[in-house]
Order: structure tokens, then C-alpha cells, then sequence
């Protein structure tokens, strides 16, 4: 059976998670042409590392980057006190599998590609 495996990952798994070993975790799982749901979404700063370790593995051949897409995050008065943002949900996959295709507040619609191209 052909398919693609999608990888939800609920905020209390990334919560205990260092930021490091949650890029790391997607970053595999990308490369081996999974599809990453996460819940609590990614920092600016973790989606700005996770693109730069990203650039670093790129080969043309096997991995030709990644897909990556988040809901806006809400504005509460707390967030604009302490400045702390994330994304409210991220979709992470290959590029080359992964494709946006409409993004709004909340609905973001993705088109898989299934096998290899």
C-alpha cells in the first residue's frame, strides 16, 4: 500500500522537549519523506534554526528541503506583555511532497504528493 505517514505531535510531547531535540526530530522524520503535525507550533527562533539546519542537509539527490506552514499566532494580552509567540499549529513535510496551496487564519490547504517524483 502506497501512502504517506503523518506524524501529529501533541504540545505535551514537544513541551518536554528541548528545542534542539524537537528540530532534530522533525528534521529526521522530514528526511525520510514524513509528514510533521505539530500542535503548539514552533518559536520564530525554532522555525528560524530549523530552516538554517535544513540548508546544511540539503542534497540534491535525496533531500531537497522542506515544506513549512503555520496558523498565525493569536494575539492575547499576555503574548503582547511578555512577547512570547508560536505558532497555533505547523505542518512540516519534504518539499518536494509538500505543497501550500491556500493559507488563511485558520485553515491552511497542503497537497501531499504520494511516491516519489
Amino acid at each position: 500500500m502506497e501512502g504517506v505517514q503523518l506524524n501529529l505531535i501533541s504540545k505535551e510531547k514537544l513541551d518536554r522537549m528541548s528545542s534542539m531535540e524537537k528540530l532534530r526530530m522533525i528534521l529526521d522524520s522530514v528526511k525520510e519523506g514524513k509528514i510533521v503535525v505539530l500542535e503548539s507550533g514552533l518559536s520564530p527562533e525554532e522555525e528560524a534554526k530549523l530552516i538554517e539546519l535544513t540548508m546544511l542537509e540539503i542534497d540534491h539527490e535525496n533531500f531537497v528541503g522542506i515544506e513549512v506552514e503555520s496558523y498565525p499566532p493569536k494575539e492575547s494580552f499576555f503574548s503582547k506583555l511578555f512577547g512570547k509567540k508560536s505558532g497555533r499549529l505547523t505542518l512540516i513535510g519534504p518539499a518536494n511532497r509538500v505543497k501550500t496551496l491556500s493559507k488563511q487564519e485558520d485553515l491552511i490547504t497542503a497537497m501531499v504528493q504520494l511516491g516519489d517524483r
